[in-house]
């Protein structure tokens, strides 16, 4: 990589995008952002509450995003965001050209596990199938890298940032 992407670290919810994402930041040698905390208090208190969020309330929280990665051009950072739909990619590639996308993939059994393990997140575990019937992968013609959040942290990241650096070294 000639210079520091700005990596969205994708996928649904207990994937490991708050704990993938600072390490790929750190190996990267760029700022983590962590995607939740750019969500209005309304989209919070409706995901507390096991309500899924529509398209109206995921607009803001991507913009909010891509104005973060947008300012990160050049420089580099990584940012979490579930970016399930090609829609939201979309219009984060709109605000910050350039940005490439690991998506973080596993076993449904595995993520509920961890899901379910997790401590204070707002996020129900009930609100996984939800997250999974939005999930569109990766197309072959998005920057980026599918990764499996099988096996510690450590390995995750350290196969995230292969991959990432064989997906800028692969012709588009």
């Amino acid at each position: 990589m000639q210079q520091p992407p700005v990596v969205v670290v994708m996928g649904v919810a207990g994937t490991g995008k708050t704990t993938i994402g600072p390490l790929v930041a750190e190996r990267l040698g760029v700022p983590y952002a962590e995607g939740d905390d750019f969500h209005p208090e309304a989209n919070i208190a409706k995901m507390s509450a096991g309500v899924p969020l529509d398209d109206d309330d995921r607009w803001p929280w991507l913009d909010a995003i891509g104005r973060w990665a947008h300012g990160r051009a050049g420089l580099g950072g990584v940012v979490s965001s579930s970016a399930l739909k090609r829609a939201y990619r979309d219009r984060l590639r709109a605000a910050a050209p350039g940005v490439v996308f690991l998506h973080l993939t596993g076993d449904r059994t595995l993520i509920e596990e961890r899901m379910a393990a997790r401590k204070g997140h707002f996020m129900p575990t009930a609100l996984l199938d939800s997250q999974f019937a939005t999930l569109q992968p990766l197309g072959d013609d998005e920057a980026g890298a599918a990764v499996d959040v099988s096996g510690s942290p450590e390995d995750i990241a350290d196969r995230a940032v292969t991959a990432l650096r064989r997906s800028a070294d692969s012709p588009s």
